[in-house]
């Protein structure tokens, strides 16, 4: 374990739950929750009374949802429900986009695609987690930390509210010397994809395995071409996904890269049963990243993301380990085997490469 920071690695949605809902409990300051999907179902509404009840004791709550992944709820009476108990809520832009002029309509199209909990600025959650009952039994990583990376966690919360509210967001000064755990976000422009560049760093210096889990899988040539060339040098590469996501047209566009990959030595297992909704990346024992961006590009280019990124080489283990376990419940696919499939089963994934830029 860490001497700067204390984590906890949580590979079901119901562990990362009860963990929120105790510590937003013993909350002494504030609570800030950012979240992509948010349900006013069974665990949203405990975690809403949870947060009420802090709130009724001075402490300061604050809710940021995006307004197409919380869609239910956007529009609704709950805001005005709960200002009235002292929670502040924002909804990440609309689900209309102002005026139908090009700068609106990008405004629009990008989300905030983040799942942030800050407590106090001592504790921290991030991951793939949502709020919503529907994905209680999902494979889905989250993760618990205690030290400064909290007080990051809050930072990055702080300028996207800033953002929401349309107010220029305040720069803090953040101290990553020697930090074994960071949180990177990532900004829809070139210059600040920080998760982005993060992960290409560390897909290039690889030299034994990157285990890399993840529910949409279609990722920029970059990226592609990054993990042929380490998996043609003799790294261990696994991706792992989901034998069936909810989205059929990404799952075909995931499956377009199949052949070419693995003829380059990578492995590709699909997860059997629960959802496979997990965002992580481990390199060879010494670094991992776990968080809320998909391998997608709408998610790596797109969206506003955030990841939890360390070099501590027993995280980065842990993070492995996971997958490794998984493998329990995935069938590989090999190429053989998938050079041998129907022609008319092949259709599909050759047409979806015209537009799979659009994913």
């Amino acid at each position: 374990m860490s001497q700067e920071t204390k984590w906890t690695l949580y590979s079901r949605n119901e562990e990362a739950w009860e963990a929120m809902l105790a510590d937003c409990a013993k909350a002494e300051k504030s609570i800030a929750l950012e979240q992509f999907i948010f349900v006013n179902d069974d665990f949203g509404k405990k975690l809403l009374d949870v947060c009420a009840e802090r709130a009724a004791h001075g402490i300061e709550v604050r809710f940021l949802w995006d307004a197409a992944g919380s869609f239910t709820l956007w529009g609704s009476s709950i805001a005005a429900e709960l200002k009235t108990k002292g929670i502040k809520l924002l909804f990440w832009r609309t689900l209309i986009p102002g005026y139908f002029k090009l700068p609106s309509l990008r405004s629009w199209f990008l989300r905030n695609h983040r799942r942030t909990l800050a407590i106090d600025g001592k504790v921290g959650y991030t991951g793939s987690i949502c709020v919503s009952d529907h994905t209680k039994d999902w494979r889905d990583a989250n993760v618990r930390v205690e030290g400064a990376v909290a007080r990051q966690m809050e930072n990055a919360f702080d300028r996207m509210w800033d953002r929401a509210l349309h107010s220029r967001p305040l720069a803090k000064k953040l101290h990553y010397r020697g930090a074994d755990f960071r949180y990177l976000t990532n900004y829809p422009s070139p210059g600040r994809r920080h998760v982005y560049s993060a992960m290409v760093q560390a897909i290039r210096q690889a030299r034994k395995h990157i285990y890399l889990t993840t529910p949409y899988f279609v990722p920029t040539h970059r990226l592609i071409r990054l993990l042929k060339k380490a998996a043609e040098a003799g790294v261990d590469v696994r991706i792992v996904l989901p034998e069936k996501s909810d989205y059929y047209a990404v799952d075909l566009g995931a499956r377009s890269y199949f052949n070419t990959l693995m003829e380059s030595g990578a492995r590709i297992f699909l997860y059997q049963g629960a959802m496979m909704h997990g965002k992580t990346i481990a390199v060879d024992y010494e670094w991992a990243s776990v968080g809320s961006m998909n391998w997608d590009r709408i998610s790596l280019l797109y969206n506003f993301e955030a990841n939890l990124v360390s070099f501590d080489p027993e995280f980065a283990r842990a993070v492995a380990q996971q997958l490794i376990q998984d493998l329990a419940s995935c069938r590989e696919v090999t190429l053989p085997q998938w050079r041998r499939r129907f022609f008319i089963e092949k259709i599909p994934e050759f047409l979806i490469k015209f537009v799979r830029k659009l994913l």
